[in-house]
């Protein structure tokens, strides 16, 4: 019998702490993780009733659990492609191990409405690999507090139609993302060589897709213009690639020639001053 739970925000949640470690896990889950998690999985029958159960519209905040769905495919997007060449887990195991990911979840949102079987059925392959949590937040790297200034900067660019400041900055960054395209373009590529070798190539689309949503968010003022970025709207394309490659530059700032990072942060740090952490290469 499904007992309905009533929470608002995520803020609210009974089960917080699992929800929060489970999210925060996403973005740094290794290759190593990806097969044990897909060697754990296991479509029951118990397991597929707790999943509907878990998904079902009596669930706390179910729509959030979609969301988070979405958001880790986005992560994972080239592991279940298959196709680039720095790959090591073949995508069927992925897209296994992901069904046990999206499991654990379901069932960290839904403990509320779960029996305690239940619960513990969906959360097993997670809780296998990782027995505790790892991480209390997706780790930006040494330069995380550059990272999440710059951020920080969309929902400012995305309120610009009432926002004068924010129009300005957009303008200006309009300009910049037109200069040294062909060296911007060589410097994104090795910083992005980099993430894949120190393993942060799935916060790398963290930090992108981060930066995207809030880019797209409406204006809080009107809550229209400007409004989500598309194909069409080129000029908001041109400054959040701009921003994100440069948030991504910090992200893998500290295994870059100080030159390369600055190639992709100058444009955009001129204009957004970013405090440096004490000690950091000059």
């Amino acid at each position: 019998m499904s007992k309905r739970a009533v929470v608002d925000r995520l803020e609210e949640h009974p089960n917080l702490p699992e929800v929060l470690g489970v999210l925060a896990q996403l973005a740094h889950i290794d290759d190593d993780a990806l097969t044990r998690l897909a060697a754990g999985w296991r479509n029951t029958v118990a397991v597929a009733a707790a999943r509907d159960t878990a998904l079902s519209p009596d669930s706390p905040l179910v729509c959030e659990v979609l969301a988070a769905f979405d958001a880790l495919s986005a992560l994972f997007a080239d592991d279940l492609a298959g196709e680039a060449p720095y790959l090591v887990v073949p995508a069927g195991v992925a897209v296994t191990a992901l069904k046990a990911v999206r499991d654990a979840i379901a069932a960290a949102y839904a403990r509320p409405v779960l029996t305690r079987v239940q619960h513990a059925a969906l959360m097993a392959p997670w809780r296998a690999v990782y027995p505790r949590p790892t991480v209390d937040e997706p780790d930006l790297g040494p330069e995380s507090d550059q990272v999440k200034a710059l951020l920080g900067l969309m929902p400012l660019l995305a309120g610009r139609c009432h926002d004068s400041s924010g129009q300005a900055l957009f303008d200006a960054l309009v300009d910049r993302s037109f200069a040294d395209e062909s060296a911007r373009a060589d410097a994104l590529e090795t910083a992005f060589q980099a993430a894949v070798l120190t393993s942060r190539r799935r916060v790398w689309a963290l930090v992108r897709r981060s930066g995207a949503e809030g880019l797209s968010r409406p204006c809080t003022s009107c809550r229209r213009g400007p409004g989500p970025v598309d194909r069409g709207d080129r000029e908001s394309q041109r400054v959040m690639a701009l921003c994100l490659d440069a948030a991504c530059a910090l992200l893998v700032a500290d295994t870059l020639p100080d030159a390369t990072t600055a190639v992709l942060t100058t444009p955009v740090t001129e204009l957004v001053p970013l405090q440096r952490r004490p000690g950091a290469a000059g």
